[in-house]
């Protein structure tokens, strides 16, 4: 269950985010879906603190260097993402695709960490999105190697929401689909979330904690290049596991 006045605020770093410019209160307000009342006490709050400052009176608020800096300073004592990073970087420079780093987390897949591809049409992905369960080959990467118990602890908050036509709409065929990840050691989504996209993972442990690697982007790209593709994910998996255990 969400905190209203928590969600409200980040609502409004994501709000200036996809704005990239200075929004006066109203504009604020409006884009909030919120009372000018409640608008203007978190505003000020954020003034008061740090985070916004008003570029020139009645020109807009904006946010300061501040919340970038606490960002840079979390960022560096994560205790996989300094050291899954490059590794992400040299993957997504071998395969010219977007690639990411998740997990399963409450009931969806969380992205971690993101590099997108550097190519004009691509895949595109944030940090900190979910998605759902049935339709990501993170998902079906982890649930390949999860015990059973625990796999249909998982399973029990899937949606089974149709996106496509290749949308496993049923818990009988997304277990068909796990099964063969765990038998030939990656999983993918080939359009099952969007026509014309094709997702390709493999898992991960961190410290007992599993995770995967995904690599996404066109399906006549990736899907048609899989085997390459695949061999570029594991040595990448392999690595980050070398990494750790030197």
């Amino acid at each position: 269950m969400e905190v209203k006045l928590v969600a409200r605020t980040l609502d409004l770093i994501e709000l200036f985010a996809e704005a990239r410019r200075p929004m006066p209160l109203t504009e604020l307000a409006q884009g909030l879906g919120a009372p000018m009342s409640s608008c203007l006490a978190l505003v000020r709050t954020l003034v008061a603190r740090g985070y916004l400052y008003e570029v020139r009176r009645r020109g807009g608020y904006y946010p300061t260097a501040r919340l970038y800096s606490l960002s840079g300073q979390i960022l560096a004592g994560d205790p996989w993402l300094e050291l899954v990073r490059p590794r992400l970087q040299a993957l997504r420079d071998a395969v010219d695709e977007t690639v990411m780093l998740g997990k399963i987390q409450d009931g969806a897949v969380l992205f971690l960490d993101v590099v997108e591809a550097l190519q004009p049409v691509h895949y595109a992905a944030r940090p900190g999105e979910r998605r759902p369960l049935h339709t990501s080959s993170v998902a079906k990467a982890i649930l390949a190697r999860l015990p059973a118990t625990e796999r249909e602890n998982v399973l029990a908050a899937a949606q089974y929401t149709r996106y496509t036509d290749h949308t496993l709409t049923t818990r009988e065929s997304l277990l068909a689909d796990v099964d063969l990840a765990a038998e030939r050691g990656w999983a993918s989504n080939v359009g099952e979330s969007v026509i014309d996209l094709t997702g390709l993972a493999v898992a991960l442990d961190l410290g007992g904690e599993w995770y995967a690697l995904c690599l996404a982007g066109p399906t006549p790209r990736v899907w048609d290049q899989r085997d390459a593709n695949l061999v570029h994910l594991r040595d990448a998996a392999d690595a980050i596991r070398r990494d750790r255990e030197g």
